[in-house]
């Protein structure tokens, strides 16, 4: 079914129903998330996929990337031996290597001119997740909507006029800088990528203060929150199960040696880490349920009509999870994608951690060099093991849900470094 609604009928569900969410919090459906399908919609998908997540423009942030990795491995070093908590570590890597590449890293805390702390920014886009994947009484029965009796509403407003004074002000000051420096001026981050392209006359939808702010707001939580709940969730698994991070050990010293770190151009030689992280979007997809789809149109799905106005959702949890597709589908066997060349970026309608057809995620890329790079480097550069006295089996797998799923009970970790200490 899920091929159906994705492939064959990808045209015809292309589009998002308007839910509260879209509305308070995404600028009246102005970024990729919410924006029903249309011109406008067409035209930022072609924008991210040739102007913003280019292979050219990936290669060019390369060196972020590297920075920021070097900076979370640094700030663990110290910590060796002490017990850790990887989500106190993990989001503030994420969210700080995704806001250099998006907009540099003066707007928060330890700049003169931040108007924000890091900590502050967390806490709204951590809220964006969660009222992102809220049931609103008000969506489903229109005629509650006034009374907003859960008071998921109220915390959109408000969540949204942050937002929006934040944005607001980085915009400004992107084209303060772009007017001082007009005739020498590149484009540094992806913001002036927008703002020069906000300027093309040719554009068929003109790019509007809310469209740019539902643009940035995209490229900002797109790669934050997935990123490292991903990680999160592979050390999980992985600390249930120390034989398999054992392979992964003896992989990285077979390709990488213990005289450096992992580098991006480095994967194609771990292919066993390749396979923990595929295992891991196969048991936690980074939405359980894939933002919902919207009929545009009556159609007949499998036998079944489906009248023009329907919203679809996508189980991509209970299809990773299905034993009709996976073989001892509820253990994490990591092996499975060793022995079988098997598809994420969605032709595998088994496993949909990106989405798939017209939505799917276009960011895709960028999120896989983050994920894959911090991984391994986590893996290579120190011997994990569970502190205290907690033992694998006591690991708890419960989640918590939202527009993204995490751990409900994260777990504490102790760290031993794996590599010379000069590197650290």
């Amino acid at each position: 079914m899920a091929k159906e609604i994705l492939k064959t009928h990808d045209t015809i569900f292309a589009s998002r129903p308007e839910l509260a969410a879209g509305k308070y919090t995404s600028y009246y459906y102005s970024d990729m998330t919410w924006a029903p399908y249309g011109a406008y919609w067409r035209q930022a998908r072609k924008i991210y996929l040739t102007e913003i997540f280019s292979p050219k423009r990936l290669d060019s942030f390369e060196y972020i990337r590297v920075e920021e990795g070097q900076t979370l491995i640094s700030g663990l070093f110290p910590l060796s031996g002490k017990p850790v908590l990887l989500k106190d570590h993990l989001p503030r890597f994420t969210l700080r290597t995704i806001s250099r590449l998006v907009m540099s890293d003066k707007y928060y805390s330890s700049h003169a001119s931040s108007i924000i702390t890091l900590e502050t920014l967390q806490q709204m886009l951590d809220e964006w997740f969660i009222l992102g994947g809220v049931i609103n009484i008000g969506d489903w029965i229109p005629w509650l909507s006034w009374f907003d009796l859960q008071g998921y509403v109220k915390q959109m407003k408000t969540l949204g006029k942050n937002f929006k004074e934040f944005f607001k002000y980085v915009i400004e000051d992107h084209k303060a800088i772009k007017t001082q420096i007009e005739e020498d001026y590149v484009p540094k981050d992806m913001v002036d990528t927008l703002l020069h392209l906000a300027d093309d006359p040719n554009l068929e939808v003109k790019l509007t203060s809310d469209r740019l702010m539902g643009l940035m707001h995209d490229l900002i939580s797109g790669g934050t929150d997935t990123s490292a709940a991903t990680i999160e969730w592979a050390f999980q698994e992985l600390l249930r199960r120390p034989n398999i991070m054992d392979k992964a050990h003896q992989e990285l010293d077979r390709a990488i040696g213990k005289e450096r770190w992992v580098e991006e151009e480095d994967f194609s030689k771990l292919p066993y880490i390749d396979a923990i992280i595929k295992e891991t979007f196969r048991l936690h997809p980074l939405c359980a349920l894939l933002p919902p789809h919207y009929s545009i149109e009556d159609c007949n799905v499998a036998g079944y009509d489906i009248p023009k106005g329907t919203i679809v959702y996508v189980n991509a949890w209970s299809l990773g999870r299905n034993p009709k597709y996976w073989d001892r589908a509820e253990e994490f066997i990591p092996e499975r994608f060793i022995e079988n060349n098997i598809d994420i970026k969605g032709q595998n309608f088994a496993l949909l951690p990106f989405g798939s057809g017209r939505r799917r995620c276009p960011g895709y890329n960028l999120g896989m060099k983050v994920v894959r790079t911090t991984m391994a480097n986590l893996l290579h550069g120190f011997n994990w093991k569970l502190a205290g006295d907690m033992r694998p089996e006591d690991i708890s797998m419960e989640e918590i849900y939202g527009l993204t799923t995490h751990p409900k009970k994260p777990i504490s970790v102790i760290m031993e470094p794996r590599l010379p200490f000069h590197l650290y």
